[in-house]
């Protein structure tokens, strides 16, 4: 697998369209996150495939996407040695506010890392 750090204008434009349809769901869940006190920095995987890495939030199936949506947080992220520890302050300071950007982990073939979508403003 070759991770290329530039994702391609279509291909975050075919997430940005399926990211649309889910938006207000994935907004609340990552405030229900952050207020439960789970985490303040809530990722969510998405793949077209199963994926090991967080909870299964929303298939793409029953949602009518072409992306599953997982829910995870930093700390598996840690503990899976996706972000080594020494790195964990810098992906803390990129880290965007979660209550303006839900932080998506991308995960395919020819592009897997984390991107950075703006919620919809109503």
């Amino acid at each position: 697998m070759q991770n290329d750090p530039e994702l391609n204008p279509k291909k975050m434009g075919q997430i940005s369209s399926d990211f649309l349809k889910v938006a207000d769901l994935l907004k609340e869940s990552a405030y229900q996150i952050k207020k439960r006190g789970f985490s303040d920095y809530p990722i969510f995987p998405i793949s077209k495939n199963p994926s090991p890495i967080g909870q299964l939030l929303y298939e793409k199936e029953v949602m009518k996407t072409d992306w599953n949506y997982y829910v995870t947080y930093l700390d598996e992220f840690l503990q899976r040695k996706l972000i080594d520890e020494d790195k964990k302050e810098d992906f803390v300071n990129n880290f965007k506010d979660p209550e303006e950007f839900c932080c998506l982990f991308v995960i395919e073939e020819e592009f897997t890392n984390f991107v950075f979508i703006p919620y919809p403003i109503d």
